[in-house]
């Protein structure tokens, strides 16, 4: 079975660890209805991208 020779120094062992961080997720607000969205999505309120109207969103009274 393999065993280390030598203990692993603290230093070694942050090194290692150093890009395992949390980063927080990045939000964006639509420029059309400032609601929250992640970056590179469609605006799920209004279905807003890139200055247009990617997605046809319908109105909840219209459904019912």
């Amino acid at each position: 079975m393999a065993v280390p020779k030598r203990r692993t120094s603290k230093a070694r062992k942050g090194t290692r660890r150093s890009h395992h961080a949390v980063v927080a997720v990045q939000i964006q607000y639509c420029a059309r209805c400032n609601e929250p969205q992640l970056p590179h999505r469609v605006c799920g309120n209004c279905g807003y991208y890139q200055g247009r109207d990617a997605v046809q969103v319908e109105d909840e009274k219209q459904g019912k």
